[in-house]
Formats: C-alpha cells, sequence, structure tokens
C-alpha cells in the first residue's frame, strides 16, 4: 500500500465521521447515518472521476464501503465524545479536504491533465463531499458560505505544485500540501476571517433600484 493510498483511506475515514457527526445531530437512524457519511466521502472523488472520465474510485475497491462502516462503528461507540463535543465535526473535516485535496490532484496528474486542472480537481475531491452532506442534512453548504473552505482546498493545491517546483519529495510535498490546507481551514475559522459577501444589487446604495424586479422607486 502506497503513502496516497493511506491518505486517501484515512480522509475517507475522517470525512465519514463529519458527515456521521452531522447526521446524528438531526436525528437521522442509522442507516441514514451511513448513507450520509458515505456521500460525504465519497462525493467528492466521484464527482472528479466522472469529469476525468475514469470509473469512479470506490466502484473498484470495496474499502471505501468498510471504511465507512468503520466511520458508523466508531461513532457508535464513542458517541457520547464524538456527537457531544462541538469541535468534532470541525476536526474530522478539515483533516477530511486536506487529505483528500492532495488525492485529487495526485489523481488528476496521473490522468495526464495540466497543472490548472489538477488545482480544480483538488478544490473539487476535497470540497465537493462537504458540499453534498450539507445538502443531504438540508443545511446550507459551506462551500457557498464566507468560510475559507473550497479555497483552502485550492491554496493547498497551488502549494501541491509549488512544493513539486521547489524540488521536495514526493510524500513530503503531499504532507505539505495536505497540513497547509488544514492549517488554512483552522486558522481562519480561528481569527474568523472570511471572504467578502456579495452584496444583493437591490442593497448597494445609489443604484436607482429598490428590488429586484427592476421598479423604479417612487418619487
Amino acid at each position: 500500500m502506497d503513502f496516497i493510498t493511506v491518505i486517501d483511506y484515512i480522509g475517507t475515514f475522517a470525512f465519514a465521521i463529519s458527515g456521521i457527526r452531522l447526521a446524528a445531530a438531526k436525528n437521522f437512524d442509522w442507516f441514514g447515518a451511513y448513507v450520509v457519511g458515505f456521500v460525504t466521502a465519497v462525493g467528492g472523488g466521484t464527482l472528479r472521476d466522472v469529469m476525468l472520465d475514469l470509473t469512479p474510485f470506490w466502484m473498484e475497491r470495496a474499502s471505501y464501503v468498510v471504511i465507512t462502516g468503520l466511520a458508523l462503528i466508531f461513532v457508535l461507540i464513542f458517541r457520547k465524545q464524538v456527537v457531544r463535543l462541538d469541535n468534532t465535526f470541525f476536526i474530522f473535516d478539515a483533516i477530511g479536504i486536506g487529505l483528500f485535496t492532495v488525492v485529487g490532484v495526485e489523481k488528476s496528474m496521473s490522468a495526464g491533465f495540466p497543472i490548472w486542472v489538477n488545482v480544480i480537481m483538488g478544490a473539487i475531491t476535497g470540497a465537493a463531499g462537504g458540499m453534498l452532506r450539507d445538502i443531504f442534512i438540508n443545511e446550507v453548504p459551506l462551500i457557498f458560505r464566507k468560510d475559507i473552505y473550497a479555497m483552502a482546498c485550492l491554496c493547498g493545491a497551488l502549494v501541491y505544485h509549488l512544493c513539486l517546483w521547489l524540488g521536495c519529495s514526493h510524500i513530503l510535498t503531499q504532507i505539505i500540501s495536505a497540513v497547509a490546507v488544514i492549517l488554512i481551514r483552522v486558522l481562519s475559522v480561528h481569527f474568523g476571517i472570511s471572504l467578502p459577501s456579495l452584496r444583493s444589487i437591490d442593497e448597494v446604495p445609489g443604484n436607482g433600484f429598490r428590488n429586484s424586479g427592476g421598479e423604479e422607486p417612487r418619487k
């Protein structure tokens, strides 16, 4: 088993736990929690593989189904510690996006795509699973909020190629890239750093309109 596979499995376990953790908070049953965990764990990679015209990775290895089951068992055994701690979801989610970003970049590089595609595929692999998770539990996806989420994945993917350009070893590059994503995500939340929101046009002062229907304000 190579190092990237180890990263992939750890990321799957972490992301599955983040999905199951939120499903538990919504009072899902065991099967529903498993489905949310599985979608969280494989959603980004599946979208990546479809876009790269590859067979989705989890269809070739049953290990991802098993790992999600182990994540469910983990949450059931340590439910008091996992479910009741507010930062549990955040920790596992940050680890998941960091590791999956690396996996996405590696998969795209192996398929022979250029750097800009690798960066995008890294971000999709890292962030799309969380987006699907939030949709499944009826929440506004983090990727669409002001949180530094997908941007952390993009930065990590850029760091990956920067490390390769500097001549770092392959394993060191993978570690640095994953850590960069995790640190950016953690520090942005800790210090309250976020992207500015795009104000709707009817809220912009002096635009001459009061609503999106285009009606001019009455004199």
